[in-house]
């Protein structure tokens, strides 16, 4: 492995400083280092230089879904953007309910090497939520799988849920749930409340969230387990989430991107771009997501990156399929809406989009402190940079950006992944 010394970096924001990595690591911090002399320079020029970041929450598509998204060009969306792991949601043909399943994902994401792909399990059978899935054999697999999850479906029944969480507090790894009551929702369209009663579209009440966060923070707390709630959308399970925490259940949870700035004020015009699951909410809910990340209450962002071909989106609304692209827009989402109206430092940064999914997500190799004899796992960052979002420039397979045309704040420079550049200068190096 050739040696990498990274010159005028600012570590968390801070002064300017050479990263001499050798081997995959940390080996120097300081100023005015010295590199061998085959050792590849990068002048970062002033960038901030954080942890690589770790995605609990994305859709890569493979296998089935091919048309939308390959691990390859989703783990190229994902370099491009700063990630340097993300979590595989089961929701593929077929669903990762087995060893045979996840093994291949994880085999697909290593031959790529962009990125550590780790696959999700899927928590019940074929994503029925009447049979447990085996989880034992996919956390025992060469996969090593430690997040389990249904995901784009609730696991509805408690008692299927309640054994889920027993099996696994034993096995030491995290359920994740999409926390949506279907007998709610039925036929929902966008967010219960005044624009889809203008719009004529069927409301998706935010008690549909609310109440399954509730119930399973008691199923959790009794089966000793760690749960994790995907995307939350509703500024009232922020209170569901906040009491749990201060009751001492382990319960922790996410955000995405587009819940931090959308809202349900863009579905006027109908373009199904805006259709997601859970739905934009109000500016009340988006305003309490930011908060209540600044504050800890929500642990991580994750982007839900939910690519889909055209003939998925270029259609009326109620036929499209719900769904954002997130993994090259989160980093400056979370600039627009977290740093630059000062909710978070860099520290933050890292906290929100590094340290914690890594610690959820059992990663001891990524998330690291930037400090000498760590791994060499990087994102570089010019907070000063603006960009125009287009999603045909996007790496991913489809386009289906709600960001289209905007122009954002923040850009990733370069990707690091254990002393090897994966991306520079909005170009994925192979």
């Amino acid at each position: 492995m050739t040696d990498l010394l990274i010159k005028n970096a600012r570590p968390y924001g801070e002064d300017a400083v050479d990263v001499l990595v050798t081997g995959g690591v940390v080996t120097a911090i300081g100023n005015g280092l010295d590199a061998p002399s085959d050792a590849e320079v990068l002048d970062a020029d002033g960038a901030v230089l954080l942890p690589g970041f770790v995605d609990l929450h994305v859709h890569l598509r493979e296998p089935g879904g091919e048309e939308s998204e390959t691990i390859e060009t989703g783990s190229r969306a994902a370099a491009l953007g700063g990630f340097t792991a993300v979590f595989a949601m089961p929701n593929t043909d077929p669903v990762a309910d087995s060893d045979v399943v996840v093994e291949h994902v994880r085999r697909r994401g290593e031959e790529v090497g962009l990125v550590d792909v780790h696959p999700v399990g899927a928590v019940t059978v074929g994503l029925g939520g009447e049979r447990l899935a085996e989880m034992g054999t996919m956390a025992a697999s060469r996969a090593q799988v430690r997040l389990f999850s249904d995901d784009g479906k609730c696991v509805n029944d408690p008692l299927i849920m309640r054994r889920a969480l027993e099996y696994a507090s034993a096995l030491g790894v995290v359920i994740a749930q999409h926390a949506e009551d279907h007998r709610l929702t039925g036929g929902a369209q966008a967010h219960e409340g005044a624009v889809a009663a203008r719009l004529g579209l069927a409301g998706w009440p935010a008690s549909a969230e609310e109440t399954i966060v509730a119930r399973d923070c008691a199923l959790a707390r009794d089966a000793g387990a760690a749960l994790h709630v995907c995307h939350i959308s509703s500024a009232r399970t922020i209170d569901v989430l906040r009491t749990a925490k201060a009751a001492g259940i382990r319960v922790s949870a996410e955000v995405t991107p587009h819940h931090l700035l959308l809202t349900d004020g863009r579905l006027t015009g109908y373009d199904p771009v805006n259709k997601v699951n859970p739905p934009l909410r109000t500016a009340t809910d988006t305003r309490a997501m930011r908060e209540a990340l600044a504050e800890g209450v929500i642990d991580v962002v994750a982007t839900d990156h939910a690519p889909h071909a055209s003939q998925y989106k270029d259609t009326e609304w109620q036929a499209a399929k719900p769904g954002m692209l997130g993994l090259q827009t989160a980093l400056s989402v979370l600039v627009e809406t977290m740093v630059e109206p000062g909710l978070l430092d860099w520290h933050g940064v890292a906290r929100v989009l590094s340290e914690r999914p890594a610690e959820i997500g059992g990663l001891p190799d990524q998330g690291r402190p930037i400090a000498e004899g760590e791994p060499a796992t990087f994102a570089l960052v010019d907070p000063d940079a603006q960009w125009t979002v287009r999603g045909a420039a996007l790496a991913s397979k489809a386009a289906n950006t709600p960001y289209e045309g905007m122009r954002l704040p923040g850009a990733v420079t370069a990707t690091i992944l254990r002393g090897r550049i994966t991306a520079r200068d909005g170009k994925v190096q192979a």
